[in-house]
């Protein structure tokens, strides 16, 4: 017999962790069951989450380093991001892991299940893992459908990247300050950069990050790495202490259309993704307060989660940079000079009006945006 469950949460990472967090919180949740399971035991530090907010806010515990302040350059320009109200703010995943499962361990309604989802029976609402069978009311499934690239009509990019936790022996970095972009050192005829958090004088995390319809092989983040160093920032005298990979799809694929009455796709499975940026832990913040309120009120937990017209942005964006990638520093260039960080942070927190949304829209015109436009809306 399957063991049962009044909730499954399938997959232990941000959304899924944020929602069983938010879930043991509520009172409304109180003896109600709730099994998170993963075939990882989340024990490592796997990622670095970075996310901007304003005050001080439920994570701030948890907070690595923050800032107030950051860069941008292009080739021939640097601009200077004043960011307050907001903080830039750096999470280690595995701090977020511990913090969580450290919060919900003396709830014996919770269970933290290592398995793997294989099947889901969506008529019985019974998930089969490797190793047991699992049945509930409702599940969050925050899985990729495994044929998503395949979808003629949406645009996939990806946001892939290498990380070096460097250490110099002599201080290199202002700590005071972030790079969100530096598209000094780039792959030719792409859309990459650079992304520098500094944590003190002597240490950061250096990323090369593409924005690309193609994947690359280990040694190419490793060179436009080494060559940030020594040209941008003029050392050859570092340790690297730890790396991090990673691949985000950013994509206008519907993945919330998998949804169902008693099935919830969460995560980059729900679209939660912001298609554009590939930024995800302050809209899973959003989306998880959404789904709670939902079902308190009896409605469908997806309810409300998507909102139209900022997907057509987004598709819009993917579509000009999936078929002209060497354009991605200019328009990069454009949305960060033509309008403030303050600005930018609204617009990517889907919380602008339409008239902010314009503005934003014609301080990134381009011919291709009209081409796009037309492709993407009719």
């Amino acid at each position: 017999m399957p063991k049962h469950f009044d909730y499954i949460i399938i997959g232990g990472g941000l959304a899924g962790l944020q929602l069983a967090l938010e879930m043991g919180r509520d009172r409304f949740f109180e003896q109600r069951s709730i099994a998170i399971i993963d075939p990882e035991p989340k024990n490592t530090n796997d990622k670095t989450w970075c996310f901007w907010e304003q005050g001080e806010t439920q994570w701030d515990d948890l907070i690595t380093k923050k800032w107030d302040a950051g860069l941008f350059y292009s080739a021939n320009e640097k601009l200077q991001l004043d960011l307050e109200p907001y903080s830039y703010k750096m999470l280690r995943s595995l701090d977020f892991y511990e913090h969580v499962r450290s919060k919900l361990s003396h709830s014996p309604y919770i269970h933290f299940i290592q398995d793997e989802i294989k099947e889901i029976d969506k008529a019985s609402t019974v998930a089969y893992g490797a190793t047991e069978a699992y049945s509930t009311l409702h599940i969050f499934d925050s899985r990729l459908p495994s044929d998503y690239l395949e979808d003629p009509g949406s645009n996939t990019i990806f946001q892939h990247f290498k990380g070096w936790m460097v250490e110099t022996t002599t201080p290199v970095f202002d700590p005071s300050v972030f790079t969100m972009m530096d598209f000094r050192i780039k792959f030719k005829d792409s859309t990459s950069f650079t992304y520098v958090l500094p944590l003190s004088p002597t240490k950061a995390l250096v990323e090369f990050t593409f924005f690309t319809p193609f994947l690359t092989e280990d040694a190419i983040y490793d060179e436009h790495l080494s060559k940030y160093m020594k040209e941008i920032l003029k050392t050859d005298d570092y340790s690297i202490t730890e790396t991090e990979k990673g691949i985000i799809p950013m994509t206008d694929y519907d993945f919330h259309k998998h949804s169902s009455p008693k099935i919830t796709k969460i995560g980059t499975a729900g679209s939660w993704v912001k298609g554009s940026t590939g930024y995800s832990f302050k809209h899973t913040e959003k989306k998880v307060a959404q789904i709670i309120e939902n079902i308190k009120q009896g409605k469908n937990p997806d309810e409300g989660l998507i909102i139209p017209r900022f997907r057509k942005y987004d598709a819009i964006f993917l579509d000009v940079l999936k078929r002209n990638n060497e354009m991605g520093e200019k328009i990069f260039t454009k949305f960060y000079r033509n309008n403030s960080p303050q600005e930018i942070f609204k617009y990517l927190d889907e919380e602008t009006t339409f008239k902010e949304e314009l503005k934003i829209m014609f301080s990134l015109f381009h011919p291709q945006f009209l081409v796009s436009f037309f492709r993407k809306i009719f």
